[in-house]
């Protein structure tokens, strides 16, 4: 994240923006692969993995207009996962 905040204090005078997007528990082959854990993943609180698609969602909602005026911030997409 302080990478990311320091790009965005480099670009800010130029209209780029900087923004980290940090998924949680995402729903990838790699994650529910029985062969590389000895246990299956956890549900977050919601109830549910996060569809990639979920992923692509915010990343595409960062780099539109809407989202012009956000830099140099952490968008946590996990489900509840991070509340404890």
């Amino acid at each position: 994240m302080g990478l990311a905040r320091s790009w965005a204090a480099e670009l800010v005078d130029q209209a780029v923006t900087v923004n980290v997007v940090a998924p949680g528990p995402t729903d990838t082959p790699m994650l529910c692969d029985p062969g590389r854990a000895t246990t299956p993943p956890q549900l977050p609180p919601m109830g549910a993995l996060i569809d990639p698609a979920e992923i692509a969602g915010t990343v595409a909602f960062l780099l539109g207009l809407d989202a012009r005026n956000i830099t140099g911030q952490a968008l946590v997409v996990c489900a509840g996962a991070s509340l404890g």
